[in-house]
């Protein structure tokens, strides 16, 4: 084929075809070789974020995987991103991107090969520990190179692009979004910090200045929940949070979400009590 046809062929072809969805779990499916019968996706994804300027306790990090595991159930999609400034090494990245299959609909199994039906039921079973484990992988090494020594923050231009990024995610219907952050340093031009401490705050003042700034995002009616927020280390000056502080903060950031097409669900500061759904 000449290099216009082709170039024209692909121009007109459906897009999975051009670029696959970017999937770190391999594919029971593919394995069985019976893609054709695949159970189509859940429609759910769950997008973790991890700020890491925010570097989180041990026990707030286990309690945030616990979250994440009891949330991904078969044919969910998983995705981890992580952020802080934009430095080397810091920052926006997908760190991982996979999908939990389905069993076969009872409706097809008796069109399907017995040795490839066993086969895939044998895959399905491992799937978890392999999607947990790179997942898993991913996830220390992006909470393990947190710091508080990171200059600076960039969580606003960070969540525009990841909301960007989520709607290219294909057979998704259902967005819930877990920040890791403590939503304090949003961006090089405004920050809740003063003195090494948390300053009480005007949101709607606040507000005004990210509208100003274009910086709001879209994330397709998400539901989003806040893991670690408002969090000051214990090695910290000044480090005392207000009640009127925390209303504040959480104030602005569900004014935030409400305006960039989204929901905010829950506000750990810091723990998350509720459940990611």
């Amino acid at each position: 084929m000449k290099l216009r046809g082709l170039l024209l062929a692909l121009a007109f072809a459906p897009a999975a075809l051009v670029a696959a969805e970017r999937n770190d779990v391999s594919s029971c499916y593919a394995a069985a070789k019976i893609e054709e019968f695949r159970t189509p996706p859940s429609g759910r994804m769950l997008t973790v974020v991890v700020d890491q300027t925010t570097p989180l306790t041990q026990d707030l990090q286990r309690k945030a995987w616990g979250h994440i595991k009891r949330f991904v159930q078969p044919g969910d999609k998983l995705r981890l991103y992580s952020f802080s400034a934009y430095l080397d090494g810091h920052y926006t990245q997908l760190r991982f991107a996979g999908e939990l299959e389905r069993p076969l609909d009872p409706a097809v199994i008796g069109d399907v090969p017995m040795m490839s039906t066993r086969k895939l039921d044998n895959c399905l079973k491992g799937q978890p520990q392999q999607m947990f484990k790179r997942f898993g992988q991913a996830f220390s090494q992006a909470m393990g190179t947190s710091s508080s020594d990171i200059p600076r923050s960039e969580i606003l231009f960070s969540l525009k692009e990841i909301a960007q990024d989520m709607h290219k995610a294909g057979g998704v219907d259902d967005n819930v979004v877990f920040i890791l952050s403590d939503m304090l340093e949003y961006s090089d031009f405004g920050s809740f910090y003063v003195a090494n401490g948390i300053r009480t705050i005007d949101p709607k003042v606040e507000l005004a200045k990210v509208e100003k700034q274009n910086l709001m995002a879209d994330f397709g009616g998400a539901r989003v929940f806040v893991h670690g927020a408002a969090f000051v280390p214990t090695t910290a000056k000044n480090g005392y949070r207000s009640g009127k502080m925390i209303q504040n903060l959480q104030g602005f950031w569900s004014q935030y979400f409400e305006k960039s097409n989204a929901e905010l669900r829950a506000f750990g500061n810091p723990e998350l009590t509720a459940t990611l759904e």
